[in-house]
């Protein structure tokens, strides 16, 4: 009777009920990482500019913030902000415990520092890989520093920096997986849910996996038609 009972629980591991947990799941993945990758992407364009810059009292404290979180992994760098700011001294009684007295923030606060990181260094080699002669004309032109930066090397670092970025995008993706690990209910932890109430490992986690490999999809695609369009005028005629 009892196993009877477990494979009818089986085939129900897709009804409507489970479906929603999953969509739920997807929601939350979705939206930690397009908000990670945001804030990451506004941080990470000064912070590349400032890495470019000759004077160390700008440079340094940059590749300081860059090496210890392409240093260190994801998942310790979670931990501690959502364990270790716990532990400060007043931090519960202050205002900003309203932050951390939730997982979300912690993770999306880890998510944004760590995607920061790789795509200040990925733009840092765009802006420096600009072709002299594009600078040399605009200074020609009379265009200031900023003007210059702001209308040449940026636009054209941002082009050929899309490649990489797409890479950073779906690393991001992927690693949003541990979010699970700190209470958050993503698609990861969605089906770890799943796994423990029907005891079916491979339906659930393949299931995410296939999810996953579909969102996957659709950022390099959509990143290749950014590319085609951005790049359409290097192409051969």
């Amino acid at each position: 009777m009892d196993a009877l009972l477990a494979l009818i629980d089986q085939n129900e591991i897709f009804n409507l009920t489970t479906l929603e947990h999953y969509w739920d799941g997807f929601v939350m993945t979705t939206q930690l990482v397009f908000l990670s990758l945001i804030i990451g992407l506004l941080v990470s364009v000064p912070l590349a500019i400032m890495r470019t810059s000759k004077n160390p009292l700008i440079n340094y404290p940059v590749w300081v913030f860059t090496y210890v979180f392409r240093g260190t992994p994801l998942l310790i760098q979670l931990y501690l902000i959502y364990y270790g700011v716990t532990l400060i001294e007043g931090i519960q009684d202050s205002v900003f415990w309203v932050i951390f007295e939730r997982a979300y923030y912690p993770c999306l606060i880890a998510f944004a520092l760590n995607t920061a990181a790789y795509t200040t260094e990925i733009f840092r080699g765009a802006i420096e890989t600009t072709s002299k002669g594009e600078i040399e004309a605009a200074r020609a032109y009379g265009m200031s520093w900023s003007k210059c930066m702001k209308r040449i090397v940026l636009p054209s670092a941002f082009r050929r920096a899309i490649p990489a970025y797409t890479n950073e995008v779906i690393f991001m993706l992927h690693a949003s997986a541990i979010a699970s690990t700190v209470t958050i209910i993503d698609l990861t932890g969605a089906a770890r849910d799943i796994y423990a109430r029907f005891y079916a490992p491979f339906e659930a986690f393949l299931f995410v996996a296939a999810i996953y490999l579909c969102l996957t999809f659709s950022i390099i695609m959509l990143f290749k038609q950014l590319e085609k369009r951005l790049l359409g005028h290097l192409q051969p005629r």
